[in-house]
């Protein structure tokens, strides 16, 4: 393979996974987990032929710098034109239905531990570990989603290389901790964050910062950006 056809797999692996950051809150968290796991898998054919036969099924429309980033990535693992054409226009996302919280009360129990969920559970540190070791690792921060039937760990990690495959790792830790469709949250500049990323970032906890000293207590700070500006 030559070094051209690397970089330009290379950006379409990165166009997608921003695709996928983009469609968290409107497809499916039990499509999107999937979706994200087959990019981080080299799963491009499967990705190719899913994605426009989800936006289509779930009616879910896309606006000019979505559908840019779906040019960018599926045509070259096999979408047809057609497919691509399909998907419904929209100027803008709607707002997001989404609720989170920092914190779960002491009685609150979440969808991945079998016991009750709390700031630096055992989920919470192996998430940690994880991230701490990966190059261009920045921050990682959690909420907890609360509009459903038991609130729903959400991680939201600030990375500047290989997104798609940290995404992957650590939706298979939270499946191996018993939540069957993992929310992780993987981003870094250029993209702007959406809606649902905003809502879950003003309501979470800081779980690790690259070149801080840990104080041993959640810093509670709604208002630091996890992308620097």
């Amino acid at each position: 393979m030559s070094t051209s056809e690397i970089v330009i797999t290379d950006d379409a692996e990165r166009a997608c996974h921003d695709l996928l950051v983009r469609l968290a809150g409107r497809l499916p968290d039990r499509l999107l987990w999937r979706l994200r796991d087959w990019l981080a898998a080299d799963g491009h054919a499967a990705l190719s032929r899913a994605l426009p036969k989800a936006l289509l099924r779930n009616r879910i429309g896309v606006t000019d710098a979505e559908r840019d980033l779906m040019e960018a990535c599926l045509p070259a693992w096999g979408a047809t034109q057609r497919q691509l054409d399909a998907v419904l226009p929209i100027n803008e996302p709607g707002d997001t239905i989404a609720v989170f919280r920092a914190e779960l009360g002491p009685e609150e129990a979440c969808a991945d531990l079998a016991g009750l969920g709390g700031w630096r559970d055992s989920v919470d540190l192996m998430l940690t570990a994880v991230v701490r070791g990966h190059p261009g690792a920045k921050e990682l921060r959690r909420s907890w989603r609360v509009d459903r039937s038991r609130p729903q760990r959400v991680v939201l990690a600030h990375v500047t290389e290989d997104l798609p495959a940290l995404t992957g790792t650590l939706q298979r830790v939270l499946r191996a901790h018993g939540d069957l469709m993992p929310c992780v949250e993987v981003v870094s500049p250029p993209l702007a964050l959406p809606p649902y990323h905003r809502l879950a970032l003003r309501d979470s906890t800081s779980l690790w910062r690259a070149n801080e000293r840990e104080s041993g207590r959640p810093r509670r700070d709604s208002s630091g950006a996890l992308v620097d500006a």
